[in-house]
Formats: C-alpha cells, sequence, structure tokens
C-alpha cells in the first residue's frame, strides 16, 4: 500500500472543536456552541503560557540603546509622523493636544520613529515638539501597542558592543530599587523586567553612547483562534495536548460527568508536550567558589 507522501495536517479552530465536542459525547449544534469553544481555547493558550515556556513562542528582537535612556519597551511601539529628521535621539516628544509624552529611541525612517511607552496616548494630527530640538511634526497616526503587550517575559539577553555580546543578568524588582543612583552611565550590565500590561525592561547603568545594542529573546503570546477557518499557531507535536486541554476546557461547561477523565488525559498530554519542547543540550553543574572548602 502507498503511502501519501504528504505531512501538511493542520486542523482548523472549527475541527479542534468538533474533536473537543465528540470527546464530550456533545455534538457541536449552534453558533453559540463554536463562540464558547474558541473562547475556551484563548483562555488555554493563557493557561499554557502560565504553565512554562513555549519554545515556538520565542522572537528575538534587537534595540540600539540611547545614551542616557534607561526604560525600554519589551517589544517595539512604532509612531508615524510627518518627518523624523530634525528629532534627536533620547528627547522626550509631547503632544500639543493629548499632551502626552514619550522618549525617542529610534528613528527607521524618515516618517517615523520608535518610542518609549507613552505617558497618556498620543492621537492622529497631535504635532509633535520636541524637548531639545525644538522640531516639530505631526503624527499621521496613534501607535499601537499589540506588539509590546503582547509579550510575556525576557527569557535571556546580552549587550552587544564592537561586535561582541556580553551577558546581562537579571535583577528583580527589589534589587532593581536597591540601586543608589540610576542615571550612572556605562555599558549595561543588569536588566529588570516590570511586567506591567505594557511591559517594559529597565537597564542599569544607563548607556553611555548611541551604538551599544541590547539583544533578547523575548517570550509572546499565542495568537488568537478569533475565527473557525483560522488554523492555531501552535507546533505540530502539540496538536494532542491542544486537543485533549480544549475538550476538558468543554466538559467544565458541558459534560461535568467527563471532567475527570479530560482532565487526566489533557495533563498526561501537557506533560509529554512540555518534557519534549526543550532545548536539548547536556547538563553541565559549576560549582561556585563559596561551595568549595579545604578538606584535612
Amino acid at each position: 500500500m502507498a503511502l501519501s507522501g504528504s505531512k501538511n495536517f493542520e486542523p482548523d479552530v472549527a475541527e479542534y472543536i468538533e474533536e473537543a465536542f465528540e470527546r464530550c459525547g456533545i455534538e457541536l449544534r449552534t453558533g453559540y456552541d463554536a463562540r464558547t469553544a474558541r473562547r475556551s481555547l484563548n483562555l488555554l493558550f493563557a493557561d499554557w503560557a502560565n504553565r512554562g515556556l513555549n519554545l515556538w513562542t520565542v522572537a528575538e528582537v534587537t534595540q540600539t540603546l540611547v545614551s542616557g535612556v534607561t526604560e525600554y519597551p519589551l517589544g517595539i511601539i512604532t509612531l508615524s509622523v510627518g518627518s523624523s529628521a530634525s528629532f534627536t535621539l533620547g528627547e522626550t516628544v509631547t503632544g500639543s493636544v493629548s499632551s502626552a509624552t514619550a522618549s525617542v529611541i529610534t528613528k527607521p525612517d524618515a516618517t517615523s520613529m520608535t518610542i518609549t511607552v507613552p505617558s497618556g496616548t498620543f492621537s492622529t494630527s497631535d504635532t509633535l515638539t520636541g524637548s531639545s530640538s525644538g522640531a516639530t511634526t505631526s503624527v499621521s497616526s496613534a501607535p499601537s501597542l499589540v506588539n509590546v503587550q503582547s509579550s510575556v517575559d525576557i527569557l535571556s539577553a546580552v549587550v552587544r558592543r564592537d561586535s561582541t555580546d556580553i551577558s546581562i543578568n537579571r535583577i528583580g524588582r527589589d534589587d532593581y530599587l536597591r540601586i543608589p543612583d540610576k542615571t550612572t552611565t556605562g555599558r549595561a550590565i543588569q536588566y529588570y523586567v516590570d511586567r506591567l500590561i505594557t511591559p517594559i525592561y529597565r537597564i542599569w547603568p544607563a548607556p553611555e553612547n548611541n551604538t551599544d545594542q541590547i539583544i533578547y529573546d523575548r517570550i509572546v503570546r499565542i495568537d488568537d483562534a478569533d475565527g473557525s477557518v483560522n488554523t492555531v499557531e501552535v507546533p505540530w507535536r502539540f496538536y494532542p495536548c491542544l486537543a485533549a486541554g480544549l475538550a476538558y476546557y468543554l466538559a467544565m461547561k458541558r459534560a461535568p460527568e467527563r471532567v475527570q477523565l479530560l482532565k487526566s488525559v489533557y495533563e498526561e498530554e501537557f506533560t509529554r508536550a512540555a518534557t519534549e519542547d526543550q532545548d536539548r543540550v547536556p547538563l553541565t553543574l559549576v560549582p561556585t567558589a563559596s561551595s568549595l572548602r579545604a578538606v584535612g
């Protein structure tokens, strides 16, 4: 018997919903059934983010640092303007109507700039004024925060200087708070992630030039299951886990007598998939100096 020769099995949202309803022992009948199942599917994706690292959701971001600027969005916020040529890096821009403010951190082209997380909300046709350059321009469209708000966390980071990457350490909220002088300048050696709704990270020391780059691996959320015809942003090895998880979530609403069974299947499938979804590198244990002591 001939093999199919295909390796493109990729269920769409509707097929996952049908599979989940069948596991619950019920039929998909109405539009509301599909809507409540899509809602459960999106909640399932949020649960996966809370359970740990999903390798396929890691994206690398490169941000050129700006002298004196210590706070950056976890992702990219682009502000479209009439002209960005006369503005300077690091200066604060203020909207004339909205009174919103932000710092300029890059100028990708002549009609756009990337900014820090705004204080306030820029509006279309706002006139921007630079704090140090005095330059003015108009806002072509209000900036979107979606790219940053889709960030979950930072996995790791390095600072690149003169084509050499140097690891930097992550510190906690209390450690960052206890830094006496946060305006000290130098090559960044530490960063703190403030996991707000629009997350940011703060680096220390403050950058001493406009050429160092921070390169970090960002964990992002899985794309929503908006429509039944959509496919899902999940690799093939997680298909059984997704079907089992959705069936369990639906059972809590439609088939309570099957909840325990479907929950155990889901947990088993998730454990198997999560165990496989990791870097395959050898484990190396290095003792610290404090763990060594003289014997004798």
